[in-house]
């Protein structure tokens, strides 16, 4: 289990804030992820939702996270494989040259135990987190994560350098200001 999960699963009762505008950030996007289909199921005790995005190049697990204290939503896209140790640093060069360039969020690895995840997240100290600054948040993180999934899964899997990958799924030496 990711130390994501760890936290996230975690038994102990999350605390609860005197964060008026947090709690309401929270109802927004239940009620977004409701609204917006995404068949959300909220994990015990957390200020948390998890659900999965089904895209083109693979199913992706995601959570989306309100930390009602720090008025801060997260949203992670997990990829759906766990990278082995031998390639590790091969995939971290990939998911750098990903990186590099990227207007709204960013992978990591944890290399503890492999998991590559896009986080996208936005702070929203008092302001409304309102459902389009939800929407602008979610969508380009599991969307990038479909999109370099199958680059990943060359390095991981298919012996590909991280360049040859990422010129794979970039369409060659791309302008990364286009993306």
């Amino acid at each position: 289990m990711s130390p994501l999960e760890d936290d996230l699963n975690s038994n102990r009762p999350e605390p609860q804030p005197e964060n008026p505008n947090g709690l309401k950030g929270f109802e927004t996007l239940r009620r977004f992820l409701d609204e917006d289909g995404w068949y959300p199921r909220r994990l015990e005790n957390r200020y948390s939702f998890t659900m999965t995005y089904n895209g083109q190049n693979g199913d992706l697990r995601c959570y989306s996270i309100v930390r009602v204290e720090l008025e801060e939503f997260l949203h992670y896209a997990i990829a759906p494989i766990k990278i082995p140790e031998e390639v590790r640093p091969a995939v971290a060069e990939y998911l750098t040259r990903a990186n590099f360039g990227l207007r709204i969020g960013n992978f990591e690895m944890d290399y503890s135990d492999g998991e590559v995840r896009y986080k996208s997240s936005l702070n929203f100290e008092g302001q409304e987190l309102t459902p389009g600054l939800i929407s602008n948040a979610i969508y380009p993180a599991v969307q990038t994560m479909d999109r370099y999934l199958p680059g990943l899964l060359r390095v991981s899997y298919g012996g590909a350098t991280p360049l040859e990958a990422i010129e794979e799924v970039e369409g060659g030496p791309a302008d990364k200001d286009e993306r």
